[in-house]
Formats: structure tokens, sequence, C-alpha cells
């Protein structure tokens, strides 16, 4: 069932979804699961699950040579995807990237989604290579979010990339990422925004937001894409604050601003547990502020932790 699906059965209420990281490699899956299991209470139609690109990293040889090996440190996306659906009965939602793969790849990976039954995707360009710095897309592939919807777009309707006959059409329901305090690449909002159109006019069909911590921000990124034609729903992210680095580290990693009181209020603690507790009673009130406004679904990036997350759900839901 398409997310879209799902917001428009639900009615005017608010659904609780979340989304969550692939292990590392090596690493059991059970953890992610059993950090899971105490959200289903609260019903989530379907969670996010991540898609990490290649890292090149250096391997040493005995004869002192260094050699550059790529790595994938998260894999099994799609496995994870297909065995939430089996275990929770909800839909999975894959991140498809830019970084990492050529058109052709991507129309294989797209086409093993298809074939497991999923009927979401997030599309996003993803990140650089920690080693580059700057986003490069690998050689054949696409450099922009854009090209990508454009590409799933073109699969809907049975095109595919070399294929001179027409295909049986896919039939994925694509997100795309918002920015409310804009992308830190954009030179502005507005210009940010006429990018996000170019998304949803090609077929993107919902819009999931990075994290904020002020919910003026979210109010005020509604309205103007509103005012720019952007009419599908726009989902808010969420995350709890639970340690006191995280005052320095999320701003230097997602590009957003923390609110004075709540900046305030972490310096204030002694310790994480008290910070945890903090950053629950702060995104239950944000919480309580995004349903009043009207927002479809609020979807927290749990990464593989849900103990504070499953305290908010509590008071919300």
């Amino acid at each position: 069932m398409k997310v879209t699906e799902h917001i428009r059965e639900a009615n005017g209420k608010t659904l609780f979804s979340l989304e969550i990281i692939p292990p590392l490699k090596g690493q059991h899956i059970g953890e992610l699961i059993g950090a899971i299991e105490p959200l289903m209470e609260f019903k989530p139609p379907f969670i996010d699950v991540t898609y990490h690109r290649e890292e090149l990293i250096e391997k040493r040889h005995p004869n002192g040579l260094i050699e550059k090996v790529p790595v994938r440190r998260r894999p099994g996306t799609v496995g994870i995807c297909a065995r939430l659906m089996e275990r929770f009965k909800v839909d999975a939602v894959p991140h498809v990237i830019c970084g990492g793969f050529t058109k052709d790849e991507t129309e294989d990976f797209l086409y093993d989604l298809h074939y497991l039954g999923i009927d979401n995707v997030l599309i996003l360009r993803g990140d650089p290579e920690k080693s580059a710095g700057v986003f490069r897309s690998k050689e054949g592939g696409h450099r922009y979010a854009s090209e990508l919807v454009a590409q799933v777009a073109d699969m809907n309707r049975g095109r595919l990339l070399h294929e001179e006959t027409e295909a049986s059409p896919t039939n994925f329901c694509m997100g795309v990422a918002g920015y409310p305090e804009k992308h830190f690449e954009a030179p502005n909002l507005g210009n940010d925004l006429k990018y996000l159109k170019e998304k949803v006019d090609l077929g993107a069909e919902y819009i999931v937001t990075q994290m904020f911590f002020d919910n003026q921000k979210y109010f005020d990124f509604v309205n103007r894409c509103r005012e720019a034609g952007i009419n599908v729903p726009i989902i808010p992210g969420l995350k709890p604050l639970s340690t006191k680095k995280q005052l320095s580290v999320l701003p230097r990693i997602f590009h957003l601003d923390m609110p004075e009181e709540l900046v305030k209020a972490v310096e204030a603690c002694a310790t994480d547990k008290d910070v945890k507790q903090v950053g629950i009673e702060w995104a239950i009130q944000q919480c309580k502020e995004l349903q009043q406004f009207g927002a479809p679904v609020l979807h927290f990036y749990t990464m593989a932790r849900s103990e504070n997350v499953q305290t908010i759900a509590r008071a919300i839901f």
C-alpha cells in the first residue's frame, strides 16, 4: 500500500512512522528487530530503511603499498525491507540514492524492490563520499535527485533505459526530501523550493522533511510550499535529543538551528540521562503542536534506538 494511500485512509488522523538504519556489516539483525518491536504498538503503517553508498578505505599490503578498497559498511536494505514486511506486516520504504549507482544499476535495484511487492521509495541524492567532501555521481549515474525521480517515473510508465518495447510498468509511490531550513548547498530557500517543486512536478507524491527542533520552521516551510504550488503531503521528520554532544554534532552534520530555549535546557543538564528527559519533553510538545497543525504523519528518525521514541509516542498516540 502506498504512503499516500495510508495518509488518505487516516482521514486527517496523524499517523506514526519511523526510519531505521541497517546494522553494520557483520552485526546480527536481531538487535534492530528488537528495537523496532516495542514501537509496533503504535501501528506504524510504514517504516523507512536507509541506504548507504560504498566508502573507500585504505588497505595496507605487506609490501607497504596502500590500496584504496571500496567497502559498503551498511548493506542489507533490500533484505531488511523484506524482513520487516514479513515480520511486522508493514510497508517498507527503502531509500534509493544517486551516489554510487549507475542508471542501469538503479533500474535493476528498483526491479528487485518491485518483485518484492514494495510500493514506496524515498528518493535522495545521497551524501558525498567521505573522502571527497563534495558530491560526485558515479560515471553513468545521476547527479541530482530530480533525475532519479524522472527515471522512476519512466519505469512507472513502462519505459526502461535500453528496451525498445514497453515493459510492464512499476507502481512506485515516490517520496523526496524537504528542508525547512533549506538544503545547505542551496543559496536560499526560494531556490531550494524551486528544485523541490521540480521533483514534485516530475512525479514525487510526498515529502519527508529533514529533522528540525523549532516547529515554526516546519509551519513556515509548509506555507511556502503551498504558495509555490507544492500540494503533496509534507511529513515532518523528528529526532529527540538524547546526549549533550548532539548540540554540536547535529547542527554540523544536518545544518540546522537549535532553539535557544532547548540549548539552555540541555546545557543545564548534569548527565545524558537528564538530557534524554529534556529531549523527550521537547519532542512531546513538538508532536502535540504538529498534530494541531494537521501534520499527516510524525516520522521519527530512530536509527536503532526506541526507548525515548516509545515514551514520546505513548504520550501522543
